[in-house]
This record gives C-alpha cells, structure tokens and sequence, in this order.
C-alpha cells in the first residue's frame, strides 16, 4: 500500500545505513514501540536471506533499548530464544536485525492443532522460559504472538523482550538500572472503582495489620506525558482487540463496556476519579451500589498538614465495599503491570510489588488453557479487577483469597465461587465432553444467587457463576461452545491425558512461590517421552 511504501522510505531516510545492505519488502507487524519490517538481505555467496528488521520508536529510553539488545545477546540464539544478528543506529533512531521466522497466526491454526502439536509447542515454550530465567530475565509478555511457530518445520521462537526486568541475580546487568516504563503506575489508580452487576462486589487490600502500622507519605507530584499513556494503553489494549471480530473469547467484552458507561453516569463516581478530595458523605453512596474496589496502601507515614489526619488514625473501611477518608489520604501503591490484558497473573492484577519469573508461567498456563480449550482469547476484562474475577470462575474464589494472603494481599469477594474441573471446562467448551452434549433446555440456568448448590451446578454440566462473568462462560459450555467433533477429526482430543490438566493445573497455581517453573515444567509425566 502507498502507506507502507511511505514508512519504508522514512526508515531508510531516517536510517541510511539500511540502503546498501537491505532490501525492505514489507511492514510485518506494528506495536506501540516499534515496527516490524521483512528484509532481504544480499549474501556473498550470492543467496538472499530473509531477516526480521524492528525499528524503535525515537522516544524509547536508551537504557531500555540497550537492555533488550543485551537480552537477545546473551540470553538468545538456542533454545527457541530470538538471537539478534545487527543493530544500526542514527541519532535516535534504532533498527534491530533478527532472524526472520515465517510464522502461523495462532488463531489461525488453534482448531486445527492436534493434541501431539500442542504437547510439542508447550514444551518448546518451557525451553525458551528455562533458557531466559536462567537468566534472571522476567519476559512480562509472554503471549502467542511473542512466541513464533513454524509449523511445517516445527520451528520456535520467544521474541520482544521490550518490557523485560530482572530478576535480583539477573545475569543481565543492564537490567539491574532498567526500570519498567510500567513504574510510573497503574491506570487504576484512577479508576478504583468498577462494577460487576448482579451483585457481586470484591476488595482488595493491604492486609489490616499492615493497614494499621503503615499510613503513608503524601505522593510525590508525577507529570506523566498524555503521550505515555497513550502508549502504554495502545501497547496493553492491542493483543486483547486484534482478533475480537474473529473469534468471541470466553469471557466477553460487550457486557463491561455496558457496565462501564452505566456506572460513569453516575456524579458520585467521577469524583471518586477525578479527585481524592471527596466529602465522606458521598462515599458512603458507594455502599449502596455493588461494586468492586481496589484500595492500595503503600508504606510511610502520614498525610499531615494536607489531610489533617493523625498519624495513629486508623482505616474504617477493611474489608468493607468502600474506602474511606483515611484511605484517600495514602498515596497509592506503585507495582509493575506491564504486559498483555489477559496473561497477567493474580501477583500483577493485585499489584504485588515483588514479581518473579512465576509470571511468566502463569502466561504459559493461559496460553495452554486456549490450546486445550480451543478458546482464544480465554480471559479478555477491561480492567485488572475485573480480570481478577474472571480468574476467580475457573479458580475458585476461596482458593484466590487464600493464595492472596501469601503475598500480602486482601481479596473480599461478596460471593463465594467454587473452583471449576479444568479437563471438564475445556472439554465443554473444545467440544469433546459426550457427557455435556445436551440441548440448551435440558440444563438448568439458575445464577449464584439461586439456591442451587455448586455441586448440582456441576452435575448439570453448568459451571457457578460470578454475575455476568460466568454467565459469558456458560453461554459457551451450554450452546455455541460444545461444537460436536467426528471422531475421525479427533487428532488426538479424544485421549487427552490427565497429566495434560495436572500441568495446567500446576501452571495456574494462584500462588507464585509454589507455581510450577520452567524447569520442572520440562520434567513434568506430560512430557515424560520427550527430551528436554
């Protein structure tokens, strides 16, 4: 199109290096930072040989860029890691040449994978994450389109390691200084508070006995660029929307965007937005509506002259669907997020400050949860709270509460959920469960807030239900979602072992310190015949 054709007369324009090595073929692919270019590149022996050309955008941090360089250089080039060939610099601009890897869309190809295609590509993902974290590199955006897979030739590959951190005993020195862009804050720290309906209300806090001893300094005045966060939200929004129009994921987006311009109608909302200085009065209207509201509090001590709060004053509004003058006063608590809507673990969307490579392995999980389930995307929310009680309809809102609790968390759920059985959830919705392949009128349609008991739901092959989150999930097990499969169509469905969901199983273990690793992943009975 003349469109690409401009872009690639700016990258030789603004890269002239480019011009006598390469020949740019076409624009492959475009993030919030950075473009990807197919290339040929004239070898001596006379052969062209294709590479992958990724342009920066001019505003990202040298620091940034140099750690991802030092990334691919150390950590890359084995074990289905990206290696880098070249990389060209004029001014601010940056062009990184990598191998070229012809690649399937993942949505593509997910309904026709055969189960022994899906073994292969899991283990190939837990040797490109043991490759990395022995490292000490944090991916933070592990997803289909970060791993690459040639099917034909069963070639793998782990590419953007933009928004990587380090461990505390990374071998990556320059992540040591590099900060995550994803520092600065969360988008929630301006919108606390977002409905569910149906009467389902979560909290999450700092634990009350840290409540109590920590009252916090005032925030420091931040001037965060309109321009950064439109980048930050381009680069989170985008994996989440690409493919909506194709496939419905799980859970669908159309019911919270409905919730969510309901609920900014109303003016005692958008002065809890717009302003920590609210009257208490108004936030006790909160009290009315059933909502879910994340409260963060941070270490320091106390507002004093700005809030005329005591140091010894202590919060009223633990545990409870409110947050209170007191809580107002704290700054917020700043944790990484950065990654993809969707992939986040639990520690990410309850912003838990230390953050491992388990992360990294809570995305496998959910990439392996859309290969056995046929469903992708699996999770879509459009903010982490509600992403979080998506989480609690396949995981139980007991067994999240819990898990929270071991990395200083408080989740109050208004409703309890039971955990869902991960090899009957994916059968249901892939289509393979002959138990489940009943008509729409034969299963009973009650919500949370029946009488049903969890143990009926799930004998009616009906899963419990977390207000309009579960009721997206039940649309699918019930109608549209258990397609009936030949048995000649099988490849392999149809015998899917139980160590399959004894990893997944392991894989989205809600606590990050007992999370399974790349490691052990490898070593797991599911892979028992393969080498790792």
């Amino acid at each position: 199109t003349a469109g690409m054709k401009k872009d690639i007369e700016r990258l030789y324009e603004a890269v002239p290096q480019l011009v006598n090595v390469f020949k740019i073929k076409e624009k492959i692919g475009e993030g919030t930072f950075s473009s990807v270019y197919l290339a040929t590149a004239q070898l001596q022996t006379g052969y062209e040989e294709k590479m992958a050309l990724k342009h920066l955008i001019p505003t990202s941090h040298p620091l940034r860029i140099a750690a991802e360089l030092q990334c691919l250089t150390v950590a890359g080039g084995q074990d289905n890691v990206m290696g880098v060939k070249y990389c060209f610099r004029k001014n601010d601009h940056v062009v990184i040449v990598m191998p070229y890897l012809e690649h399937e869309s993942f949505l593509d190809i997910l309904n026709s994978l055969s189960f022994e295609e899906v073994r292969e590509y899991m283990f190939n993902l837990f040797k490109a994450l043991r490759r990395i974290h022995h490292f000490g590199i944090v991916h933070r955006d592990v997803k289909p389109s970060n791993f690459l897979y040639n099917r034909q030739l069963k070639e793998y590959a782990l590419v953007d390691f933009g928004l990587a951190q380090g461990t505390p005993d990374t071998k990556i020195e320059l992540l040591k200084t590099a900060h995550s862009e994803d520092q600065q804050g969360s988008c929630l720290q301006n919108n606390p508070t977002t409905p569910l309906g149906n009467g389902v209300s979560v909290n999450v806090t700092v634990p009350k006995q840290i409540a109590q001893q920590s009252a916090s300094k005032p925030a420091d005045k931040k001037v965060i660029s309109h321009s950064k966060i439109q980048m930050k939200e381009g680069r989170e929004g985008k994996e989440g929307s690409v493919h909506h129009s194709v496939q419905r994921s799980v859970f669908g987006e159309r019911n919270f965007n409905v919730y969510s311009s309901t609920y900014q109608q109303n003016s005692s909302t958008k002065v809890i937005k717009h302003s920590k200085m609210i009257d208490v009065s108004s936030r006790k209207l909160l009290t009315k509506k059933k909502i879910i509201a994340t409260k963060t509090l941070s270490n320091g001590t106390a507002r004093k002259a700005a809030s005329g709060f005591s140091l010894n004053l202590i919060c009223d509004c633990y545990a409870t669907d409110k947050v209170c003058s007191v809580c107002l006063s704290r700054c917020q608590q700043v944790a990484p997020r950065a990654g993809t809507p969707g992939f986040r673990a639990p520690e990410v969307l309850t912003k838990c400050p230390t953050q491992t490579t388990a992360i990294d392995m809570w995305s496998a999980g959910i990439i392996f949860l859309s290969l056995l389930s046929g469903r992708y995307p699996f999770y879509k929310a459009s903010d982490d709270l509600t992403a979080l009680a998506q989480i609690m309809t396949v995981r139980g809102s007991r067994e999240t509460i819990q898990a929270a609790k071991t990395f200083g968390k408080s989740v109050l759920c208004t409703q309890v959920v039971a955990a869902q059985n991960l090899r009957t959830l994916c059968e249901k919705l892939r289509g393979t469960n002959s138990s489940c392949k009943r008509s729409q009128d034969e299963v009973p349609s009650k919500s949370v807030s029946d009488s049903t008991s969890p143990a009926a739901v799930d004998k009616s092959c009906a899963p419990e239900t977390l207000g309009k989150q579960i009721q997206h999930l039940k649309s699918f097990q019930e109608g549209d979602g258990a397609l009936e499969m030949k048995a000649a169509d099988m490849k392999g469905w149809d015998q899917v072992p139980d160590e399959a969901y004894d990893l997944l199983d392991k894989l989205l273990d809600l606590n990050p310190a007992t999370r399974i690793t790349a490691k052990e992943a490898l070593q797991h009975p599911f892979f028992k015949d393969m080498r790792p």
